[in-house]
């Protein structure tokens, strides 16, 4: 079967006009097992937080949240009477990661890659996340692509004119695809994602969950234009990887040709009692229509930052700042959560 490119379709940009947002909702209390309270009062503010997204994108666009069918009416009090709760077979609520990746054609069709899901390669269950992108497309009745590699949708991100972000740490891990080199991956990205030219960054990552997803680290926020996290000071643990991706960006040149213009955002850290340490990753903010969902994570100055630093570089977006902090536990913060489907061109 001809894959993507072939057939004409491609990966928008996160800012193309969305026709849904699609969530899961959170299944593991383990999964937030490093933050610094008992396991069930972290897991129930990891939902309340979760509840607190879906009701804040549901002002800009439809939001669809999938539950198992034990945490439907946990989910549906939660987030409200505007969010769509669909009841679904699932392990976790990363659905950046497990959902489908959504195309579009030229001529107005979508379409989703079903991407092989393992977990990242060393969290487990994952079976039931494994299946679920292809269940949603068929639900959907949507064209899939089912991608013949491991990837997970947080470790790419485009800017809808050929140009793809994605981390080496991540993406080319041996936990994801051992038996593909190098050019096979870019060969399948370029293939399922219909891009030309990839930028490839670092991502080795202090206590990563992912192995330093790319939407933790930097994203388009315009053609031809990337906001980078950057070290708050020299004793970041990432200092050195922060810098080397912002002496990338500053020295690439996207599809089209144009040398990426890079905007910074000040990434501050502590370390807790136990060793745990905590990041304010500010570019993992989810783009609605109208309006960005940024993470708010406890450093006060840096966080007004950031909403400033926002509020200049979208002045035609509403910009709501959340309080996500018992999401870092688990790994990932909004746009970790967060899938966006793309309109259908009328």
């Amino acid at each position: 079967m001809a894959g993507p490119r072939q057939e004409g379709y491609f990966m928008p940009a996160e800012w193309h006009p969305h026709s849904a947002c699609w969530m899961a909702w959170p299944a593991s209390e383990e999964t937030f097992s490093k933050a610094p309270l008992d396991p069930a009062k972290a897991f129930s503010d990891a939902k309340r937080c979760y509840g607190m997204i879906a009701q804040t994108i549901v002002r800009f666009e439809p939001v669809f949240m999938l539950a198992n069918q034990q945490d439907i009416s946990d989910a549906r009090e939660l987030c409200g009477s505007q969010v769509t709760i669909v009841d679904a077979d699932i392990d976790d609520g990363w659905f950046r990661d497990s959902g489908p990746t959504f195309l579009i054609h030229k001529t107005g069709k979508i379409a989703g890659v079903n991407w092989r899901f393992n977990g990242w390669g060393h969290r487990a269950p994952y079976g039931k996340d494994n299946l679920i992108a292809s269940d949603l497309l068929a639900k959907l009745e949507v064209k899939r692509f089912d991608a013949p590699f491991v990837l997970e949708g947080g470790g790419i991100h485009v800017d809808g004119q050929g140009t793809l972000l994605a981390t080496e740490s991540s993406v080319l891990n041996q936990n994801r695809n051992p038996n593909l080199s190098k050019s096979q991956v870019e060969d399948y990205l370029c293939e399922y994602l219909n891009v030309s030219k990839i930028v490839w960054l670092n991502g080795t990552r202090a206590q990563s969950e992912t192995d330093g997803h790319v939407d933790g680290l930097a994203c388009f926020i315009r053609p031809g234009v990337v906001l980078t996290s950057v070290g708050s000071d020299a004793g970041h643990p990432d200092y050195e990887t922060l810098l080397e991706n912002r002496e990338i960006l500053l020295n690439s040149k996207d599809a089209k040709g144009r040398r990426i213009e890079v905007v910074e955002i000040r990434e501050p850290y502590e370390y807790l009692a136990d060793g745990t340490l905590i990041k304010g990753i500010y570019a993992n903010f989810y783009i609605a229509n109208g309006g960005i969902i940024l993470p708010e994570f406890d450093f006060p100055e840096f966080d007004r930052a950031a909403l400033d630093t926002l509020k200049r570089e979208f002045p035609n977006y509403e910009i709501v700042q959340l309080p996500t902090r018992i999401l870092l536990f688990g790994g990932g913060n909004i746009h970790c959560i967060t899938q966006q489907q793309p309109a259908v061109a009328e």
